[in-house]
């Protein structure tokens, strides 16, 4: 398969919240080798370290809380219990993974927790998509390979397009549209998987240690998100070159 391509990294990661700056996630979030200072800071109770940890890792953390609960106050309500758990677990935090892969497995935890104990009020098609979590599902649709009756079996019946100039297709409010309404329709693990590789630049090793994956589960959970985005947007640009 031909590789997936988004969009350049700060324009797709402010896609997720659509108050986020135009700079986007990947490149807001401090580096990771920044944390000591800013531990340090925390770890004194010094309030202007707290506020700078609130401004640079707010806004991620509120779009990992809405995967999973059904309203932004609820995801907002999730973030500010994840700040009290991070001050009062500051001391106890031993930096064997990143400040903010830390920071992302509590918003998570917790996130998880809350949308369990909201599934009664959730949409319908958000409790499908949680039913659907983890089902052996094909990554690509096997119509689009040929079968054991064709010249070529398992080949490509109907590859992938290749797109031409794709950050300037994928840079329309109409295709920022489809894209997110993709990742929206993804079952949960999926969604956090490319939300943190795609969206916030994350490598593999560190999104395993967020998400407690096996690296071989997150390269599937990856592969699968991926495919189902791609295919959101051709299904999307084929239909652009059908209007008159």
């Amino acid at each position: 398969m031909s590789k997936f391509v988004l969009v350049g990294r700060d324009r797709i990661a402010a896609m997720g919240d659509p108050e986020a700056s135009p700079r986007g996630d990947a490149d807001r979030l401090p580096r990771a080798d920044g944390d000591e200072n800013l531990l340090a800071g925390l770890r004194r109770g010094d309030e202007g370290a707290f506020r700078k940890l609130v401004d640079e890792y707010g806004p991620f953390l509120l779009r990992l809380a809405l995967m999973h609960v059904p309203s932004r106050a609820v995801a907002e309500e999730v973030v500010q219990d994840t700040w009290v758990a991070v001050l009062s677990g500051i001391d106890r935090f031993e930096g064997r993974s990143s400040l903010r892969t830390w920071l992302a497995s509590i918003v998570l935890n917790k996130a998880r927790t809350r949308g369990r104990r909201e599934r009664r009020t959730l949409p319908f098609s958000f409790l499908r998509r949680w039913r659907e979590e983890g089902r052996d599902e094909p990554a690509v649709d096997p119509d689009r390979f040929q079968s054991a009756r064709d010249q070529n079996p398992g080949h490509w019946a109907r590859p992938p397009v290749e797109w031409q100039a794709p950050e300037e297709r994928l840079s329309s409010d109409e295709a920022r549209r489809v894209l997110l309404e993709a990742i929206a329709e993804l079952p949960v693990r999926q969604r956090e998987v490319i939300v943190l590789r795609d969206i916030s630049g994350w490598s593999a090793a560190e999104t395993c240690n967020a998400l407690g994956l096996t690296e071989t589960n997150q390269r599937v959970l990856l592969h699968r998100a991926r495919a189902k985005v791609r295919a959101a947007l051709e299904r999307h640009f084929k239909a652009e070159e059908l209007v008159p």
